[in-house]
């Protein structure tokens, strides 16, 4: 029967979803999470003051959200800094990720990323038929100097950098993001995906430059904010840059109640500072059980770490899935050479605790299934 055809671009695309939740794998196997620590969510939570303000908004629930965001971008200028005019809010990093490809890449434009990096950047580049060029890793790290060797050899509308990094967990000093800033065509936009911003040792973090009409700094409340299931990321650019967001942009895509929780997160900063020092326990904390079962754990600066299993990925796999089969929710890294490595979110305590208890029976299970 005749149907309405898809886009040339669309009809070429898999039917994909880029991340399996939790609660797909609760629905097709029946086991229930106990431990959610693959998603890279706070589990720690809002902070009360955040509780607080929605309950006090969910009765305003039945208005749209001010499509100029213009409470919240007045806090988080006054926080950055830097004026209101600076500043784009969207759906999280991943909807400002597309409004950004959307501007800067059309069909055939060349975008240039790592490869295993962030993949939610390569489902909306090839969404809008751009062209993705990778480079790999180097120890672990998105390498810098082959990022900027395939720009200058590619010459990219865009090209992605995620500092620190996801999936890895590792990270560049602000001095070694600026001087690959400043190598930069200006007619490349970098994309600097900030969501782990908080969580990151001092240094790690270049001073914010609005001058620069080739930079566009993405940053997150969905991380140590606690807020993932609200949908509220921001982008921080040069004026013209972020106006150009208005000609795209779902202008009442941030909701009332996001936009309130976002800005009494905003103003809770003794909350993130103590969600901040956890997460570094923790991250000690999954070190500590990665050692006791015979495996490393990478330095990390964000809330979650990678674990090298020491094998390869089909091992690194089959771990995943043993520790799935008991109830804990991890993730994983899909390229070759990162894909040795399981991922796992620094959790409460009670979390790690049932990390720690079940993972010496899933090494168990991958060997037995991978001798």
């Amino acid at each position: 029967m005749p149907r309405p055809s898809l886009t040339p671009i669309a009809s070429q695309l898999p039917d994909t979803v880029p991340f399996v939740g939790p609660e797909a794998i609760e629905r097709l196997t029946g086991i229930p999470t106990r431990a959610r620590v693959g998603a890279n969510e706070s589990a720690f939570g809002p902070s009360p003051g955040v509780i607080a303000a929605l309950r006090a908004a969910a009765p305003e629930a039945w208005k749209y959200g001010d499509p100029e965001t213009f409470e919240l971008k007045a806090a988080l200028a006054r926080h950055l800094g830097v004026p209101a005019g600076n500043i784009a809010v969207g759906e999280g990093i991943d909807g400002l990720m597309n409004l950004i490809v959307r501007l800067y890449v059309g069909p055939g434009d060349t975008v240039v990323t790592s490869l295993g990096a962030y993949p939610t950047l390569n489902y909306h580049v090839a969404g809008f038929g751009g062209r993705l060029v990778t480079v790999p890793y180097r120890a672990d790290r998105e390498s810098l100097a082959d990022l900027l060797a395939a720009v200058q050899r590619e010459a990219p509308k865009l090209v992605y950098l995620c500092n620190p990094d996801n999936p890895m967990g590792t990270w560049w000093d602000a001095d070694e993001v600026e001087r690959f800033i400043a190598a930069l065509p200006e007619t490349t936009m970098l994309l600097l995906d900030e969501a782990y911003g908080e969580t990151t040792p001092p240094g790690t973090l270049p001073a914010i430059d609005v001058s620069r009409p080739n930079l566009l700094r993405t940053r997150t409340f969905s991380k140590a904010y606690g807020l993932a299931g609200m949908r509220c990321g921001y982008a921080i650019g040069e004026a013209e840059n972020i106006r150009a967001f208005d000609r795209v942009r779902n202008h009442f895509g941030v909701t009332r109640l996001s936009q309130a929780a976002a800005t009494a997160a905003l103003a809770d900063q003794d909350w993130l500072r103590s969600v901040v020092e956890q997460v570094a326990a923790g991250r000690e904390r999954i070190a500590t059980i990665a050692a006791d079962n015979g495996l490393e754990a990478l330095p990390s600066a964000t809330h979650f770490v990678a674990v090298d299993c020491g094998r390869d990925g089909a091992f690194a796999l089959a771990v995943l899935q043993a520790l799935g089969r008991r109830g804990v929710f991890v993730r994983k890294p899909m390229a070759p050479g990162l894909d040795r490595c399981i991922r796992i979110s620094v959790g409460r305590p009670e979390d790690l605790d049932i990390v720690a208890a079940e993972l010496p029976a899933a090494l168990r299970d991958a060997a037995a299934t991978l001798p």
